[in-house]
Formats: structure tokens, C-alpha cells, sequence
């Protein structure tokens, strides 16, 4: 959530961001009400309630007339105190609920408009050119033995599949490399819970806008993720972290799990859209004035797998219209997918400012020793869809795949994929 200063002391910059987002700015003024509300509410209890305890002291100490007269003020006010602080009570949920629809305030220089409207900022490496027509991901996957469509729509339904053979060990080594470099660079490895409680997912964001696409388990009360950021971030939830720690940074590794709700008709083929994937998540707890540097060393930690992967890429700045709602600024890494002759993202790094630290409580005690919100980031470093843009780049006429160079450590030195010759037909996805 916001910082309710910002938004009394600023609201033309509140009402900008909405604006910029595509959101209604009348939400700025509604929250602003039911804040002026909640705090006159306050206001008219507690003078009640003060009132309230002068006069039990009096009680005691009339008799007669007068302590007839007090008992029967003292009804009168145990009466105004409840409805006091019914009427407290129902204006801070007011209040509250608002607050938690407000999306985080754009950083500034965020480019305005929708998904269209986003900007590329850089453009590293050179789509490959082929003396041959290329193969998509799917079926260099079939050919290798590495991707399984068919079964995995056979046991638990479309948009779901089977990494097999040198398909497993493919992601196996590009997770253990980006795992490798996340814990080189000072993050430290985390495999976290996939299921959560409620509080985490709305500490998030991930229950507002994007609460489509989880997958929840209700007779648990329970949530699976669609990234570790939301383990993570919930990682440190109502405590107080040592100024001298920060930033804090962790990696974790897990899979994860969006329903895709919205998406009928699209990447139907393949795995770019997928319900089930792995990924390597960086997540990073820092003081709110470093948060803008830190953005930029994700981003930096990012391009530096894709650099080691050997896809060419392109990063975007992403349109205020197209950011989530805790997202201050984001920036996407793009890689080149031949055999549609586009960039389809692969990484994604947010700035989420101290929007979630709001919400979950995680603060950190600086040399006054005062408590403030940390701000918190997060930027993926591999997933499963990085496997097509690995695929198909580095394919070869005969249906063959050399091994980027970083990635043959962990494929015990092979240098190429080769096809295999099927025992049995695998069902055509």
C-alpha cells in the first residue's frame, strides 16, 4: 500500500499515477474522505472515551442527587462510546479498503499508455539468420526427446507437458548456472514453501488485480504461487531488520503456478504459456533510497544469464497501463524467437518501492533509531520459457542444438543435442 502521507501531502501525484496506470483517479479523493472520516472517528472516540473514564472516577466519590445523576450520565456516554467506536470501526475499514485498492505510484520517467505503448531501451545480440527454414521449440523438443506435449495434456490437461531426457537436464543446467551466479553475486539460495496463507499473496499484490490466475486450495486456506517472490517477500513479514544487513538479497527456486486465465487461443503451442514452470526468482530487501540502483542491478544480473545463454534479447521499460499493482517500474528482458520473428519476454524485474513492506510489515531500524519500510524488489533470473529462445537460436538444419558454452558444465561437457530416434511414436501435440 501507499504511504497515506504521500497521499495527503500529494495528491495531484497520486492522482497522476492513476492516470497514468489507466485507473480511475477518483479513487485518490474517495480514499482521502474515508481518511478525513476515519480520523475524525478516532477523534470523537477518544474524547468519548476520555470523558468516559473522568467520570467512573467521580462516581465513587458522589452521593445522593449527584451520583444518581452521574450514573445516569455515565449510561448516556457507555452508550455514545459504542457507537463511537462502531462508527471508528467502520470507517477504518473504509478506509482500509480503499488504501488496498490503490496500485503503487509510478516512478517517474515510466512511459505512459498500455501493453503497446512500452519502450525499448536497449537491443543486445543480432537474430540469427539460417540457410534453412527454423524449427519451433516444440518440435526441435520432440525431435531431441526433450518436450512431451501430448502426455502432458493426456494426464492433466492442456497447457501442461513433460520436460524429458536432455529436456530435463536442459533446465537442470540453466537453473544450477543462474542458481551458480545468483550465490557468486552475494544472494542467498532459498527453496521456498509453494503454497501460502492468504496474507501473503494479498501482502504481494497478487489477490487484486491478479487473483485470476492463482490457483487457490480453499478447503486449506491456501494459495499456490505464480513466482517464490511472494514466499520471499513474506519471508521477513512483520520484523524489524538490522540497517547494517541491508540489502538483503535471496534467489529462490521453485516451481510455479498460474491458471493463464485470459489467455484462451494464445501460445497454445508449446511452452510459452504454461500453467507449471521452474524458475530462479532474485528478491532484495533494501533502504527505499537505494531502491532505484538496485532496480538497475537486477536488471544488470539479468542480462548478464541471458549474456551467457547466448539468445539475442532486447530490454523494455514497461508502460504504466501494463505494470502490476505493486510495481513502480519494471523493466523486461526480451529474447528473439525465430520461428515467430519476435521478442516474447523471458525476464521481468519490479521495483515494488515500499508497497509491500507496507503490507506485510517488514521495516528495518536505521541510525535513529526509528523503524522504516524497506522497499523490495524482484527480478527473474531463469525460467522454464527460456528454453525456447535457447532452442530454437542455437538450432541446426538436421534438427541438432549446440549447447551455449556456459551451459556444458552442467550437461556433463555435451556440446550438441542431437535428435534421437523414437522407439515409439510420441502423440503429435
Amino acid at each position: 500500500m501507499i504511504d497515506l502521507r504521500l497521499l495527503r501531502e500529494q495528491p495531484d501525484v497520486v492522482r497522476a499515477s492513476q492516470q497514468l496506470r489507466g485507473e480511475d483517479p477518483a479513487v485518490v479523493d474517495a480514499l482521502l474522505a474515508a481518511d478525513e472520516r476515519r480520523r475524525a472517528a478516532i477523534a470523537r472516540f477518544d474524547t468519548q472515551r476520555s470523558t468516559q473514564k473522568s467520570l467512573s472516577k467521580e462516581i465513587p466519590r458522589a452521593a445522593g442527587d449527584q451520583r444518581t445523576a452521574l450514573l445516569d450520565r455515565a449510561k448516556e456516554l457507555a452508550a455514545a462510546v459504542k457507537q463511537a467506536e462502531a462508527d471508528r470501526d467502520e470507517a477504518e475499514q473504509e478506509a482500509e479498503r480503499l488504501l488496498a485498492a490503490l496500485s503503487n505510484v509510478v516512478e517517474a520517467g515510466v512511459p505512459a499508455g498500455g501493453e503497446d505503448d512500452s519502450v525499448v531501451l536497449e537491443q543486445v545480440g543480432r537474430p540469427p539468420e539460417f540457410d534453412f527454414t527454423p524449427r519451433d521449440h516444440l518440435e526441435l523438443g520432440e525431435l531431441l526427446g526433450a518436450i512431451d506435449m501430448g502426455r502432458g495434456a493426456k494426464v492433466s490437461g492442456a497447457r501442461f507437458y513433460y520436460l524429458t531426457g536432455v529436456g530435463a537436464q536442459l533446465q537442470l543446467a540453466m537453473l544450477n548456472l543462474a542458481m551458480t551466479q545468483a550465490v557468486s553475486a552475494g544472494f542467498v539460495p532459498v527453496i521456498p514453501p509453494v503454497l501460502v496463507k492468504p496474507e501473503a499473496m494479498e501482502g504481494t499484490g497478487f489477490l487484486g488485480q491478479a487473483a485470476e490466475n492463482v490457483y487457490q486450495l480453499p478447503d486449506e486456506d491456501l494459495y499456490l504461487v505464480g513466482t517464490s517472490e511472494v514466499a520471499l517477500a513474506a519471508y521477513h513479514k512483520d520484523e524489524v531488520l538490522p540497517a547494517e544487513q541491508l540489502p538483503l538479497r535471496y534467489a529462490g527456486w521453485s516451481t510455479c503456478f498460474r491458471r493463464e486465465a485470459g489467455s484462451y487461443g494464445k501460445d497454445t503451442r508449446g511452452i510459452i504459456r504454461v500453467h507449471q514452470f521452474d524458475k530462479v526468482e532474485m528478491f532484495s530487501y533494501c533502504r527505499p533510497e537505494d531502491a532505484r540502483d538496485e532496480h538497475r542491478r537486477l536488471l544488470a544480473w539479468e542480462q548478464e544469464m541471458l549474456a551467457k545463454v547466448e539468445v539475442p534479447y532486447r530490454v523494455v521499460d514497461i508502460a504504466a497501463g501494463d505494470l502490476g499493482a505493486s510495481a513502480a517500474r519494471k523493466f523486461d528482458c526480451e529474447a528473439w524467437v525465430p520461428s515467430q520473428g519476435r521478442y516474447r519476454e523471458v525476464t521481468s524485474t519490479s521495483n515494488c518501492t515500499e508497497f509491500q513492506a507496507r503490507r506485510l510489515r517488514v521495516r528495518y531500524r536505521g541510525a535513529a533509531g526509528k523503524p522504516a519500510y524497506v522497499a523490495t524488489l524482484n527480478g527473474t533470473l531463469a525460467t522454464t520459457r527460456w528454453l525456447v529462445a535457447i532452442l530454437e537460436n542455437h538450432q541446426r538444419a538436421d534438427g541438432s542444438v549446440v549447447v551455449p558454452a556456459a551451459l556444458r558444465p552442467y550437461l556433463g561437457g555435451r556440446e550438441v543435442l542431437q535428435p534421437i530416434r523414437r522407439p515409439h511414436q510420441f502423440p503429435r501435440s
